[in-house]
């Protein structure tokens, strides 16, 4: 069950992390266009690599790291909301 939890969480990793890098935000916005390819490419990698280390974590029997995952989730949705909502 906790590998199950912690995919889903990189689920919603993954949606709200390409919803600021589509949000039009200046902080993606003011980046020169030949690097933001770039930089969506490697920041989507990073968050593909911390949830392979996560749930090889939990898979190995470590459920410590399914709740730290769950910490990080919820501080990089309620950044992801502030980000597309437009209050930073």
């Amino acid at each position: 069950m906790t590998v199950i939890i912690t995919f889903l969480l990189g689920v919603g990793n993954f949606a709200w992390h390409s919803a600021v890098l589509d949000s039009g935000h200046r902080m993606v916005s003011d980046v020169p266009p030949r690097h933001r390819q770039l930089i969506r490419w490697s920041s989507l990698a990073l968050e593909f690599v911390l949830l392979c280390a996560a749930l090889y974590a939990v898979n190995a029997g470590h459920s410590l790291w399914m709740w730290v995952y769950l910490g990080y989730s919820a501080i990089n949705g309620g950044a992801a909301w502030l980000i597309v909502k437009g209050s930073v």
